[in-house]
Order: C-alpha cells, then sequence, then structure tokens
C-alpha cells in the first residue's frame, strides 16, 4: 500500500502510525474538509482467515463475509454513538477495495505512554487526574454497553490542554448480544502488561477488566514500571493471574494510603473484588485532585498536565501573547515605570502580510524525493494547509539526509512548513524553523531573506509571550531597514514596537509612537488606508489610559 490511495475518494493515506493482528491505523487528511484523520483499515480476508474455522470458498464464503460487514458497521455505529470530550470521535466508515475503513478524528498531543517514557513516576495529583478522566471516558464506554478491552498507554492521548482521551475501541467487544462480536471466541485480545486476570484465560470479559487496565496505569504512573513484569508475554500474563501486586506504598511512601488501596482493589485477581464500575474509581479518586485555582492558567509546558482541567475547569486558553517578561527592553525610546493604573486592554495584533510560498524545484538527480516536492507545491496551491504541514514534516529530514541543510530544495520546504505553521497559528513550532532558516539564508545577516525569517520568528516571539526578545528583534530590524528591499516592513516593525509598548504597560510612549507613525501612514497612503484606520483603534484604545493628556 503507498501513502498515495485515496480511501472513499476523499481520505488521503499519509503514514501508518500503527497496526496489529486484523488491521493497520494510518495517518491521513480528509481533502473535502482539510482535516488531519485517523483510518483504521480492516482487510476482510484476514479477519475470515483468523476465524474459528477459515471460511470455504463461494456462496458460504460470501455469506461470512457479508455477515462481517454488517457487523463491523454495527459496531461502528456503537462507537459513533459515544458522544464524551474523553473519547475519539467517529466521522465515517465503509469498504474500500475489499478493506473495511473507519474514519476518526485524529487527536494532537502525546500519547500517556510517551509520557510516562518521559516523566514517570508522576506527582501524585496528575496520576490522579489521568486515572479520573479516564474514568469518566471509561463510564461513558461502559453504559453502551461496551468493554475496551486493550486500555494501555498507548491508547490514551493527553492533549496540550492536559484533556486526556482514549484512543481505539475497535477491538471493544459489546456486551449487548444483538450487537457486534468481531473479536473471536477463546483468543485472549489486549496487551499482556495491562491485561485483567480473566482476560489472559480468555474467560468472559466485563467491565471490570478495564477497571483492572486502569489499575496497572495508576501502578505504572505513580511507580514508573508496570506492576508485573517478566521476559516473555506468558511470563507477564502469568504473573497477572498468580501474584499478588507489590503495594505502591512499598515503592514509594509519598503515596497517599486511599490511594495504594484503590490500587490494589483495581488489581484484585477476581472480578467480583474489584470496584464495582468506573463511577466508583472516580468517587474514590475525587478528594486526591487537585483544587480549582483562583488564577488564570498559565501558558502551556513543553509535556502537557492532565491536571490543568480541574485547576482551570472551563477557563479559556492561555492568551497567545501571554504575560510579558519582566526583563530590560533594549529600546531607544525611553521606558518608564508602569504606571498605576490599569494596563490597557490587549491591542488587536497586527496580521502580517505572507508574501506567496515559491514553487519547489524538482531535482531530476532525485526523482522520488523531487516528485513529492512537487505534490507539496500543489498542496500548497490547493490551500491543504493540513496537508501540507505533514507531507513538510516528513520530507525535511529525507531532503536534510540527501542533501544537507543549506540546500536551496530544503531551505523552500522548510520556508514551506514555517509560513504554514504561522499561518495556522503554532508559533512554537515556526520559531525554530525561522532561526534555522535565518542561519542558513544566503546573502548572510542582512540579506533579504535572512531579514524576512528573523521579522517572522520575532513574530512568533511575540505570540508566545517572549516580549522583551521580540521587541529586541523588532528594533534590530528597524535599525537595518537601509537593507530591506520591503519599504512596508518598517512601518510594519514601528507599529509592532508601539503595541509592545503598550502591552508592557507603557501608555504614554506608546501613545506618543503609534501617534507619530499615524501621521505619517497618513500622509503616505490617505485616511482611508487600512494600516490608518488600525492605528487609530489602537490609539483611541490607549486613550483612556494615558496619564497626561
Amino acid at each position: 500500500m503507498t501513502v498515495d490511495r485515496v480511501i472513499a475518494g476523499r481520505y488521503r493515506l499519509a503514514e501508518k502510525i500503527g497496526h496489529g493482528g486484523m488491521g493497520q491505523v494510518w495517518g491521513g487528511y480528509d481533502e473535502r474538509l482539510d482535516r488531519p484523520v485517523a483510518v483504521k483499515l480492516l482487510r476482510t480476508d484476514h479477519l475470515l482467515a483468523a476465524g474459528p474455522t477459515s471460511a470455504p470458498t463461494g456462496t458460504e464464503q460470501r455469506r461470512h463475509g457479508d455477515e462481517l460487514r454488517r457487523r463491523f458497521l454495527r459496531e461502528c455505529r456503537v462507537t459513533a454513538a459515544l458522544d464524551h470530550p474523553g473519547l475519539v470521535t467517529v466521522f465515517d466508515a465503509g469498504e474500500d477495495e475489499g478493506e473495511l475503513y473507519l474514519v476518526m478524528q485524529r487527536v494532537p498531543g502525546v500519547s500517556l505512554a510517551d509520557l510516562i517514557a518521559e516523566d514517570a513516576p508522576f506527582p501524585i495529583e496528575r496520576a490522579v487526574a489521568v486515572a479520573a478522566q479516564l474514568c469518566a471516558a471509561l463510564a461513558a464506554v461502559h453504559a453502551v454497553p461496551v468493554v475496551h478491552r486493550d486500555l494501555k498507554p498507548s491508547n490514551v492521548m493527553v492533549r496540550h490542554d492536559g484533556r486526556t482521551v482514549l484512543l481505539d475501541l475497535g477491538i471493544a467487544t459489546a456486551l449487548d448480544p444483538g450487537a457486534t462480536r468481531l473479536t473471536l471466541t477463546g483468543v485472549p485480545i489486549g496487551s499482556p502488561s495491562y491485561m485483567a486476570p480473566e482476560q489472559a484465560l480468555a474467560t468472559t470479559t466485563d467491565p471490570r477488566s478495564d477497571l483492572y487496565a486502569l489499575g496497572c496505569l495508576l501502578h505504572e504512573m505513580l511507580a514508573g514500571e508496570e506492576p508485573f513484569r517478566a521476559p516473555t508475554a506468558l511470563g507477564v500474563l502469568r504473573r497477572h493471574v498468580d501474584e499478588p501486586p507489590v503495594p505502591l506504598r512499598d515503592l514509594r511512601p509519598d503515596v497517599p494510603q486511599p490511594l495504594e488501596r484503590l490500587v490494589l482493589d483495581l488489581l484484585a485477581k477476581q472480578p467480583a473484588d474489584r470496584p464495582a464500575d468506573a463511577r466508583q474509581v472516580y468517587g474514590r479518586l475525587l478528594p486526591l485532585l487537585p483544587a480549582p485555582e483562583a488564577a488564570a492558567q498559565p501558558r502551556y509546558a513543553p509535556l502537557p498536565d492532565p491536571t490543568r482541567p480541574y485547576r482551570f475547569p472551563h477557563q479559556p486558553q492561555p492568551s497567545a501573547a501571554g504575560p510579558v517578561q519582566q526583563r530590560p527592553v533594549p529600546v531607544s525610546v525611553p521606558v518608564p515605570q508602569a504606571p498605576a493604573t490599569p494596563p490597557p486592554p490587549a491591542v488587536p495584533p497586527v496580521v502580517p502580510f505572507v508574501p506567496a510560498v515559491p514553487v519547489v524545484p524538482v531535482v531530476p538527480s532525485a526523482p522520488d524525493l523531487g516528485a513529492e516536492c512537487g505534490r507539496l507545491s500543489d498542496l500548497v496551491d490547493a490551500g491543504r494547509h493540513a496537508e501540507v504541514l505533514g507531507l513538510a514534516a516528513r520530507l525535511l529530514p529525507r531532503a536534510e539526509a540527501e542533501l544537507g541543510d543549506g540546500a536551496p530544495l530544503v531551505r523552500t520546504i522548510r520556508t514551506i512548513y514555517a509560513r504554514t505553521l504561522l499561518q495556522e497559528g503554532h508559533h512554537a513550532q515556526a520559531l525554530p524553523e525561522y532561526r534555522r532558516l535565518a542561519a542558513t539564508a544566503e546573502g548572510g545577516p542582512f540579506g533579504p531573506q535572512a531579514l524576512d525569517h528573523r521579522y517572522r520568528a520575532a513574530i512568533c516571539l511575540d505570540h508566545l509571550g517572549q516580549g522583551a526578545e521580540a521587541m529586541a528583534e523588532y528594533q534590530s530590524l528597524l535599525a537595518t531597514a537601509a537593507h530591506d528591499p520591503d519599504p512596508e516592513r518598517a512601518f510594519d516593525l514601528r507599529e509592532r514596537i508601539g503595541l509592545r509598548l503598550a502591552a508592557a504597560g507603557d501608555t504614554e510612549n506608546a501613545w506618543q509612537w503609534l501617534l507619530q507613525l499615524l501621521f505619517e501612514r497618513e500622509r503616505r497612503e490617505g485616511p482611508h488606508h487600512p494600516a490608518v484606520r488600525r492605528l487609530r483603534h489602537s490609539l483611541n484604545t490607549l486613550q483612556p489610559h494615558r496619564t497626561t493628556r
């Protein structure tokens, strides 16, 4: 299968992100709506061959295939009916070229597996916050009723705002006899490290099997390792069935006794000895969750924090501009102390003009790379930004390896990637790309390319709340305006400096700075130019906060 395949004439596959015994999961794009999606593919012939007895050819084979399709679509309807913020949204389902497909939301963030590898053992509140959010999602799943059967860290995503999302209900078993059962009787399905004893023994599972897996996750988040480890999968399963878990306080004394007791109850060998349902588990976690905070939530950290939804419930996302860092501002305009009066409201940011993206040249010596670059240009022309970001991110390391970081083609791909990131508001990702572009630009640090990249990097700094660094770069770029072939940039830099002064609380200097700029632009472009109207709006916003009139 190639990445050029388009499912149902709409969903273009881009990269394989997972696979298992029953199918594959691909990252792709919905070309109609220009958004990333995840596409699960299941081959009917593989599923039929995996059955307890292989179906014969002819009429019987077709009958089995038709029944499998009906059950698959019924399971998709069950999954699509689950409406909960902790679950993945199902967009579409059907059959294409002999494969069943399920199209789902592609959740941005970091998998819990990566978060554990990076940051385990977790602080108590963080582990509890993950488990509590999973309880809410599991309660919605079990109410259908459905058992997930494969709850593990790689099937949990933690978004940048801390919201935890449960993935992959694809091997879930509906408990309603009238609903689907794609899994095979007598075959244990799941991951050995998180598999309940009854699941390991291939006996009947119920929602308490998912609670056992949740206990395994809690133990791993708090202790930094799974509750049962062995050199082989069979050895792990035997320990799940036969051995009691080590109490958490023996491994980590700061774990509260009620939390240790809850994990031991979740890991009980007999389902009847575990908590009755996910709601009961949530009730026992509730006293351990962080309390809401009165302050506004800060900017997101590099690693997502699952406690955010509890500490800042229903709060708006932090401002893109963020708080101004308290460092000296190296500007030529005198900056007095901020007035005692409240700072003026945020002034609407200036939207930068983004010139046309250059067309990627095709490199004859590397036809495969050249063809992909040509496709990248087509995506740019079509305005399919989500696909541009995905393809450019994959092409960059390959092009660097083949051609070197300073090659013109590499710089062109990186420029497309950086500008699309900036246009889509991904300032933290765009910033390092622009800095690399400025460092390798033709013509040196004062060449037109380097100045353009530095300018956009400064815009990223501004949006990321790094006001002092942004101000320093704006001033540096303004001092080199004589080298800049774009005369509009000097005006834009002066406006941004004025807005930075206003954001820092220096209302009077911001007023004088922007007023002088207004006089110059009005003489040059007339009273109705968009930039002139924007400057008037900024000055009207500042006027009530001036200390001298």
